[in-house]
């Protein structure tokens, strides 16, 4: 029995029934990641844990290289984080061991979370399990690519403008970006902090559901996680979406959308509406402003955070030959010129210029205020709708390579995910389909605040009547 290719629910019933250990598990998978890893690259390095967890989860899992986890080196995938080894757990690392999980290792990622493709990383590029001459997607390149590859059984990612979703439509797997202020951001290393959010990226519905059982929570050490209730979510694996409501909005298939993404969003709806749906035009009249909105609000944000990597407190430290003639801003320059790629500093440089006096509020401050409009555009949406339905990305996969020397073209890549971080609202990806070259596409739904539950019945619901979660890569 290949126990690397199954699903964490699968391997749960294999431990009720004494079928499997975890130990067995654990041996698989890492088998699996030295098997295939040195041609997909969705690991910087593995874990220092050394045995299985025991518990309700047990379950081998990838990490972003952004999580705070005591004891192991986190980078970021970024020269300037390299050695540094932090003394804490983040929350969602906490509540993975205290339910036993089994962390294999580090995914790679966009340079802080920089990019959509997983190519903006010191460590080089990840590739994609269905097609290893594309990009898994990004910045959660590593951990969508871990799970595709069945070299992890789950994995932890961020989005900040569709991070998880975007390489989860790349690499056919499932990612939910769960309401801001759902799932702690403690112990995150931050990108844009009014955006970021960790969330799941799994196998199928189900697995989503359990992991975010696990990861969603009130935490006080985070200023922005909100105290509600947190619901069983394997509650919410009902296979009837007879009534409920799916806003689509007609901004959605707009110029960009590659005509192959189109027809499966489209079959897709149509299989919705087989099952009971009730599917609906709206309208978001302002997404066409969102990917600009978000360029000058996280990069703000983003200029703001990177300050602190300055070389005195954390990792690289870059000093010249004479140190004893080195001035304190000397020391700076240097580490950051070093330490830093060309993505980090172009998205320091446009965040610093618009915070800057004279700049403030002909950028940052009307960013915000359009911010408010988008917001409002999905808040008017959803008092007429369940959830709302887009393509995740306006393409499948493309070329390692292809987009690296335009980053504007790179930027639309979000155009789809976007809304969801500006607004603060849930936002889930499932696989919809291939296009004639064989690669996953994705199809995106948004909920209301706090609404995961919906968003995972419409997803299960389609999921459990269609086969596109069940196919896998040949690696």
């Amino acid at each position: 029995m290949k126990l690397h290719s199954l699903t964490a629910h699968q391997i749960l019933d294999l431990y009720k029934s004494k079928q499997a250990s975890s130990e067995e598990v654990l041996k698989d998978v890492l088998s699996r990641i030295g098997a295939v890893d040195s041609r997909v690259r969705a690991y910087v390095r593995l874990s220092n844990q050394k045995s299985a967890g025991e518990g309700s989860a047990a379950i081998p899992i990838a990490i972003k290289d952004n999580m705070c986890t005591q004891g192991e080196e986190i980078t970021c995938s970024s020269k300037i984080l390299k050695g540094f080894h932090p003394p804490y757990d983040a929350g969602v690392i906490e509540r993975i061991k205290q339910n036993g999980g089994r962390i294999l290792g580090f995914a790679n990622m966009d340079e802080f979370a920089f990019g959509s493709s997983t190519e903006n990383s010191c460590y080089g590029p990840t590739y994609n399990p269905w097609d290893l001459t594309c990009v898994p997607g990004g910045s959660s390149g590593g951990s969508a690519a871990s799970v595709a590859a069945d070299e992890a059984v789950w994995a932890l990612g961020s989005d900040t403008g569709g991070s998880i979703r975007q390489p989860a439509s790349f690499c056919g797997v499932v990612g939910l970006k769960p309401t801001y202020g759902r799932v702690s951001r403690y112990g995150l290393i931050a990108f844009a902090s009014s955006l970021d959010q960790i969330g799941p990226l799994t196998k199928d519905v189900t697995d989503c559901a359990l992991l975010m059982n696990i990861i969603a929570g009130y935490d006080d050490r985070d200023s922005t996680s909100v105290n509600v209730p947190v619901p069983d979510y394997t509650k919410a694996l009902i296979n009837d979406v007879h009534g409920i409501k799916i806003g689509v909005p007609k901004e959605a298939f707009a110029e960009g959308l590659d005509s192959q993404v189109s027809q499966a969003v489209e079959a897709a709806i149509e299989q919705l509406k087989k099952l009971g749906a009730v599917v609906k035009e709206v309208s978001l009249p302002h997404t066409p402003y969102a990917v600009a909105t978000y360029y000058i609000v996280a990069t703000a944000e983003a200029s703001s955070n990177l300050a602190r990597f300055d070389g005195v407190r954390y990792g690289l430290r870059q000093l010249s030959a004479n140190v004893r003639k080195t001035p304190v801003i000397d020391m700076y320059e240097e580490t950051r010129a070093k330490g830093l790629g060309d993505e980090a500093k172009r998205r320091i440089m446009l965040g610093t210029y618009v915070l800057s006096s004279g700049y403030y509020d002909a950028y940052y401050l009307r960013g915000q205020k359009v911010r408010t409009l988008i917001k409002q555009d999905l808040d008017g949406a959803f008092k007429d709708c369940d959830v709302i339905l887009t393509p995740t990305a306006p393409t499948t996969a493309f070329k390692v390579g292809e987009k690296a020397s335009d980053p504007l073209s790179m930027y639309l890549s979000d155009v789809y995910t976007i809304p969801a971080n500006l607004a603060g609202v849930p936002s889930i990806s499932v696989p919809c389909g291939f296009s004639k070259e064989g690669l996953p596409i994705g199809l995106q739904l948004m909920g209301k605040a706090f609404d995961e539950e919906m968003l995972l019945r419409v997803c299960f619901s389609y999921e459990q009547n269609t086969p596109w979660h069940t196919k896998k890569p040949n690696l």
